[in-house]
């Protein structure tokens, strides 16, 4: 356990983290499990897409922002875009393509 000032929340849930891997995820353990379990459909995305938006939730680099609207790192790092499940302001996304930000968002929305 972890005795420290600084309060950490789930950005799923809101309730305290205390567990370094928690803190650095973002979310509890039961957050994190009913995201892996939640059902989306992804026949329209790509294995890598998969990938990165399964890696996207697990480094905590997206978080809500409003009702369906969230904040998503890109992958290097550098930028920020807004993302929902079927828009965002990416360069793919403002092609019309789907991205992995927006599967992200799904799946974070679905569990």
């Amino acid at each position: 356990m972890q005795n420290t000032t600084e309060k950490h929340r789930c950005l799923s849930c809101g309730r305290p983290l205390r567990s370094a891997q928690s803190i650095s995820a973002g979310r509890g353990p039961k957050c994190r499990a009913k995201i892996r379990r939640a059902p989306v459909d992804t026949s329209d995305y790509k294995p890598h897409q998969i990938a990165s938006a399964r890696e996207l939730i697990e480094d905590a680099a997206i978080i809500p922002l409003r009702s369906i609207v969230f904040i998503a790192v890109s992958s290097d790092g550098t930028e920020t875009y807004k993302t929902a499940p079927t828009t965002c302001n990416c360069p793919a996304g403002l092609k019309g393509s789907r991205c992995y930000h927006q599967l992200a968002a799904r799946m974070l929305l679905a569990a």
